[in-house]
């Protein structure tokens, strides 16, 4: 329980101020600007950039997160669309794990599975 108490602390050291920008259209850009204990920039770490985007699916929107590798917010713009298509595919291979390992997980009649039909259970 104490080891709980500490991973909820901040670190001062760690903290970034966030910017938001985004085009109304695509997605965000979040800049997180690194900061020190009483909110100056921090020049000694770098600032970092994060895309996010929604994709429609028939269940519905995914929400999806990428690190954009930029030096200003004009080339974080220019990697997002690159960073975007290669994160919908791997959230697309993730989720076609899932649909594969749900379905080898399906109980059939008679008490087994897609993947072990009859459960193991010898039948006469």
């Amino acid at each position: 329980m104490a080891e709980d108490k500490q991973q909820m602390n901040m670190q001062v050291q760690d903290l970034y101020r966030e910017e938001l920008f985004t085009d109304l259209r695509l997605g965000s850009i979040r800049k997180l600007i690194p900061v020190t204990a009483d909110g100056s920039d921090d020049a000694a770490r770098e600032v970092r950039y994060s895309g996010q985007a929604q994709v429609m699916t028939p269940s519905g929107a995914i929400p999806i997160s990428f690190e954009l590798k930029a030096a200003s917010i004009g080339e974080a713009v220019e990697a997002f669309g690159p960073a975007a298509e290669k994160a919908l595919e791997e959230t697309a291979r993730e989720l076609e794990e899932m649909r594969r390992r749900a379905a080898s997980g399906i109980v059939l009649p008679g008490g087994g599975s897609a993947a072990k039909p009859g459960g193991g259970i010898l039948q006469p």
